[in-house]
C-alpha cells in the first residue's frame, strides 16, 4: 500500500471491496496513521477509530449525518457511536476483509474534513 498524505487521500474514492485481498500490515497502517490527526489503531490493528467531545447531543447528530453522507458517496460505511450524549466516536474497518485497507484511511481523511462543534 502506498503512503498518502491526508490531502491526497481526500481527493480519492473508495474501491468496491468484495474481500479476496490481504488487509495492510501492521508496520502500513502505523505509516498511513502519522498521515491523519487523532486516529489511532484498535482491534490488535484490525481497525482505527478517533473520539471526539462534541458541544451537546444534536451537534453529534450532526457531524454524523454529515459523516453517513460522505460515507454513502463512497460506499464505504463506519460504526458510528455516541454515548454521554456528547462522546461520540468512529471506527472504520473494511469488513469484507476483516482487517485494513486503503479505503479505511481515504474515510478517515475526508472525516477529518468535517466541521464539528467540540465541547
Amino acid at each position: 500500500m502506498e503512503i498518502l498524505e491526508s490531502n491526497q487521500l481526500v481527493q480519492k474514492k473508495c474501491k468496491p471491496c468484495e474481500g479476496g485481498v490481504e488487509p495492510c500490515s501492521l508496520s502500513e497502517a502505523n505509516s498511513q496513521l502519522a498521515q491523519l490527526n487523532g486516529w489511532q489503531l484498535t482491534h490488535d490493528g484490525q481497525r482505527i477509530r478517533k473520539n471526539w467531545t462534541v458541544k451537546n447531543f444534536m451537534a453529534g447528530m450532526k457531524f454524523f449525518n454529515q459523516v453517513a453522507e460522505i460515507a454513502e458517496a463512497d460506499g464505504h460505511h463506519p460504526d458510528l457511536h455516541i454515548e454521554g450524549y456528547r462522546n461520540v466516536w468512529i471506527e472504520i474497518w473494511t469488513h469484507a476483509i476483516g482487517g485494513l485497507s486503503e479505503n479505511d484511511f481515504i474515510l478517515a481523511a475526508k472525516i477529518d474534513e468535517v466541521p464539528v462543534e467540540l465541547k
